[in-house]
């Protein structure tokens, strides 16, 4: 009797356990949108109109009535309307970290007038406190100004008499009133004295205002005005991602933090991962800065890894979230002395060849002995052949033998080194600087060259590891839709061609660049940038038809719908109210609260 007994019990607790199990696995989705016009990135399953998502992950692909059959009564249900619904869009290299002041930027990217900007100038020094600065930090072009031209310092002075101001052009000027001067020590020793730093003047030798440089200048310039709190920087790192989900983008590669190298950007990636609020996949590659003429940026890179805050490639500081924040390497600048400053106002920089060859066989051959992937910012060919051929003497000596690495930038590389590129396993990832500063290349270089700079067609056609970037936030806009529209277009944000008709991509093309080629760079090709079984969840559904919409209206594409880990995060118009509630952004007066991230975002 006993014996049945415990039989019974055994078996009832077996049943209990195995009815636990079946809710906690209970099949159908946990997410189906439909009723979509789905560009899938898949070539066997190229279009579809269903996705259904389950534990992150996208589940089925297929017709309405296929994928509507798997819903179950927890599932969420989403009509998309007969929109266009696209994979998430992954930015391989652009700067999120090093826009810890995010919140104090007035964002003048999409403004569409001169006048309207300098209006927004003037509003915001109103607002802006005694004590803090009126900023304009990179992002936009004078060429996307309906007057074709940058803001005169009379205008400037005007819009902002009584707080010190920054406007600052990608990385090659500045434009500072009084205020600021002073601050700043111009034209004296306080003011960083770095290579190609010029402070302009005028007829009677008086300081105008103007600042033209090369990148370190402008970063040492940031270093010298008020700094953000703990509690500021979080809800930069907050919006700076809610601009990006705007936009479609779900994962991005943190391409270097200047600023503030591994580990110190860490904490406040915490506070967002730890609250599950890490609105995107933010896998990150390290610069490390510092002083003296004997630092070594590698060295540094090698000891903040190993001892400061150990981690090796490939290690999720966040593994709840595939790709959540992975280490996966050492770039974009791996030495400051080779570093060719995209500067499309001045002639190239062409480093000494023996400079490039000292890099490749005394840093770099520390990351290979040590199976770290690299990155190396190599702006114009002149550059990259004598790059290219020492790292093939290294190979030889110390194979890389699979290794990541890539060239970042690339605009003028020739077809000779693409194909050496491919030969050594490495990838190129371009950018969209040319749509941006396009006409400054034309009188720097010539239109001709402008025209094959990248060389898009053939770079698509060698079949190399590729992807397009946006190299932002202050090298140019965070918005890959502008980068998108001057692939298909040609035509530069001024809409000037700046791009010849037989070196540019379909619309699919140009697509492909910010998804599924993009992936490679995450070291994720298997698992993201289509629309997939298997795929990560992540996806937009987009404001108009990317595929059927004018030339002219690419650029203003933007997200009605986010999906990130199978969770939305960002919605709008008839998708707002899934849209996760933002934190009050801090300072009271940011130019992000009252004017939002991009023109029209709030």
């Amino acid at each position: 009797m006993k014996l049945i007994l415990v039989i019974g019990l055994m078996v009832a607790n077996g049943l209990t356990h195995a009815h636990a199990q079946a809710r906690q696995d209970a099949p159908g989705a946990d997410l189906i949108v439909h009723n979509a016009k789905i560009f899938t990135g898949n070539p066997a399953q190229p279009a579809a109109s269903a996705v259904a998502v389950k534990s992150g992950r996208i589940y089925s692909v297929g017709t309405d009535a296929e994928v509507l059959a798997l819903k179950n009564s927890n599932t969420r249900l989403i009509d998309s309307g007969g929109r266009r619904l696209i994979p998430g869009i992954i930015d391989a290299h652009t700067h999120v970290l090093n826009e810890g002041g995010y919140n104090y930027t007035l964002r003048w990217e999409g403004v569409p007038t001169l006048r309207r900007a300098l209006s927004m100038l003037s509003e915001q020094a109103r607002r802006t406190p005694e004590g803090h600065w009126v900023k304009v930090i990179g992002g936009w072009s004078p060429y996307q100004f309906e007057e074709k031209r940058f803001p005169t310092m009379d205008e400037l002075r005007k819009a902002v008499p009584d707080r010190p101001l920054i406007v600052q052009y990608a990385y090659n000027r500045a434009f500072l009133n009084q205020q600021a001067m002073d601050a700043l020590g111009a034209g004296t020793e306080k003011f960083p004295q770095l290579p190609g730093t010029e402070l302009e003047k005028d007829a009677q030798g008086r300081y105008t205002g103007v600042v033209h440089g090369y990148t370190f200048t402008f970063i040492a310039m940031e270093a010298m005005v008020p700094q953000l709190s703990f509690d500021e920087e979080v809800s930069s790192l907050v919006q700076t991602i809610h601009s990006l989900n705007r936009v479609g983008v779900t994962s991005i590669v943190d391409a270097g933090t200047g600023f503030r190298g591994y580990p110190k950007a860490v904490p406040t990636v915490n506070a967002l991962a730890r609250d599950n609020r890490l609105n995107i996949r933010m896998p990150f590659v390290d610069i490390q800065f510092g002083e003296g003429a004997d630092f070594n940026v590698v060295d540094a890179q090698i000891t903040a890894i190993t001892k400061t805050a150990p981690i090796s490639p490939g290690h999720n500081l966040h593994p709840h979230l595939a790709h959540g924040h992975a280490y996966q390497g050492a770039g974009e600048l791996l030495s400051v002395e080779v570093h060719d400053h995209e500067n499309f106002d001045r002639p190239a920089v062409i480093i000494e060849p023996h400079k490039m060859r000292e890099l490749v066989e005394r840093d770099i051959s520390k990351l290979v002995q040590r199976r770290i992937p690299f990155r190396e910012h190599i702006t114009y060919d002149e550059n990259i052949t004598p790059f290219l051929d020492a790292l093939e003497k290294l190979n030889e000596k110390m194979p890389l033998d699979g290794l990541r690495w890539s060239i970042e930038h690339a605009e003028t590389i020739s077809p000779a080194n693409v194909a050496r590129v491919k030969a050594l396993g490495g990838g190129i990832a371009l950018d969209a600087k040319m749509a941006l500063h396009g006409e400054a290349f034309i009188k720097t270089h010539g239109r001709d060259k402008a025209l094959l700079t990248p060389r898009l067609r053939q770079l698509v056609d060698s079949g190399i590891p590729l992807a397009m970037t946006t190299d932002a936030f202050r090298a140019a806009s965070f918005n890959p839709w502008v980068g998108i529209s001057w692939m298909v277009s040609g035509k530069s944000v001024s809409g000037a061609e700046v791009l010849a008709k037989d070196n540019r991509l379909s619309r699919a093309e140009a697509l492909r660049l910010f998804t599924r080629n993009a992936a490679w760079f995450l070291n994720a090709e298997a698992e993201m940038g289509m629309i997939a079984p298997g795929h990560l969840a992540d996806f937009a559904l987009l404001d108009r038809d990317y595929f059927a919409v004018a030339e002219s209206q690419i650029k203003s594409i933007s997200s009605v719908l986010t999906v990130m880990d199978g969770r939305v995060v960002y919605g709008a118009q008839g998708y707002q109210s899934l849209s996760p509630a933002l934190p009050e952004i801090l300072p009271a007066w940011s130019p992000i609260k009252h004017f939002g991230g991009y023109h029209h975002a709030q």
